[in-house]
């Protein structure tokens, strides 16, 4: 006897609700095997391959490429054996949690099914949805608002289509954009840093094989800060601020005019090599796009270097649902007062954005002077 099976969306990360189709691999009718890769999606942090959880036959496609879809809508169905099919759904079903399905409830209950419906055939996303000035009664989105949608997509050559990624980054960047934030920055002298760089880097690939830089560094500065001083890795959640053991350190990296932030976990049980290793291995992983979703997931303070394209100072956002974010500008020789003598000095701004709900202005000092102090006194010489 052969049932229908249900591939669904699964949660692929730490706040991820949706995701957008890249590549569907498989069309109707072809067979597919138990862990074959049924198609791509795409997320703000990185693309992961949907493997089917059965063997069977598929039935029908329901989404389309670009399609912008919820955790736990309907990808495809398979007709299955229905001993398979038992086995199978019950790990599927395991992924999903009741609060997975209260949230994806909740944003679309304020949509009919016939509107839904419309917007799928349309290739119109959630995200497109709820930004719409709804004209029906109770300010409801009707089938006249997303056709008029529709016709000032067309309209206007001068559009540009959003990538999935960048269609996840506005997504979360709007959300970020709600936690009021505060900015300090200060003026750091990492002369004595950037001589033992220079000095030891040709060595440490030939030992390590992999590059040295000023950024692990930042890295074991922003973990030996969080450490001491807790609010700084952590997260609001309503009337309460939730404290997160582990530090898992994300880093902003520039692929394709995009962001991917992947994540060094625990960093601050790793001694500075496997900082070094890891931070490279993650990095070339970005570059050449193979991220898989545990190198991004469940990030809590986020680095992003903007001193790489010379700017001295920046204000970056704060990733969501994080408590803050530090930018490292340009490092830049400058005249600077050492022991009562004008002297040279290779000078790096670092920026704290902080959410103010959880952080005051002396906290967050603190913080930033925990960084000053490793990265011109007290940073890593062991190597």
């Amino acid at each position: 006897m052969t049932k229908d099976f249900e591939i669904k969306l699964p949660k692929l990360g730490e706040s991820i609700v949706s995701a957008t189709i890249v590549t569907i691999y498989k069309k109707e009718g072809d067979k597919i095997s138990k862990d074959e890769t049924l198609m791509e999606v795409a997320t703000d942090k990185v693309n992961s391959e949907i493997p089917s959880p059965v063997e069977g036959t598929i039935k029908k496609i329901l989404v389309k490429p670009n399609e912008t879809i919820q955790v736990g809508d309907v990808l495809a169905t398979v007709i299955t054996e229905s001993s398979e099919k038992d086995t199978s759904s019950q790990v599927q079903e395991e992924k999903y949690t009741a609060d997975d399905l209260d949230e994806k409830t909740e944003k679309r209950s304020f949509f009919s099914p016939a509107v839904l419906r419309f917007a799928k055939e349309n290739n119109v996303s959630i995200q497109d949805l709820e930004q719409m000035e709804g004209t029906g009664e109770g300010k409801r989105v009707t089938k006249k608002d997303i056709e008029i949608f529709l016709e000032c997509q067309k309209g206007d050559k001068n559009f540009i289509k959003l990538s999935a990624i960048r269609q996840a980054i506005a997504t979360n960047m709007t959300k970020a954009n709600e936690v009021p934030t505060a900015y300090i920055v200060e003026e750091i002298d990492i002369t004595g840093l950037i001589q033992l760089v220079n000095e030891k880097k040709h060595h440490f690939l030939e030992k390590y094989s992999a590059k040295l830089t000023i950024t692990p560094f930042l890295i074991k500065a922003i973990a030996i800060a969080a450490k001491k001083l807790p609010l700084a890795n952590s997260s609001f959640k309503k009337d309460k601020i939730l404290l997160i053991d582990d530090i898992n350190i994300g880093i902003a990296v520039n692929v394709n005019n995009d962001v991917l932030v992947p994540t060094i976990h625990n960093v601050i049980d790793l001694n500075f090599i496997d900082i070094v290793k890891n931070l490279n291995d993650l990095v070339k992983k970005a570059k050449k796009q193979t991220l898989i979703a545990k190198d991004s997931e469940n990030g809590t303070i986020t680095l992003t270097n903007f001193g790489m394209t010379n700017i001295s100072v920046g204000f970056p956002i704060i990733k969501f649902p994080q408590a803050c974010i530090i930018g490292a500008g340009a490092i830049k020789k400058k005249p600077w007062i050492l022991d009562d003598e004008i002297k040279i000095r290779s000078i790096i701004n670092i920026s704290f954005g902080f959410d103010h709900r959880i952080l005051d202005g002396i906290y967050a000092c603190q913080f930033l002077n925990e960084i000053k102090k490793y990265l011109e006194n007290e940073f890593d010489r062991s190597f």
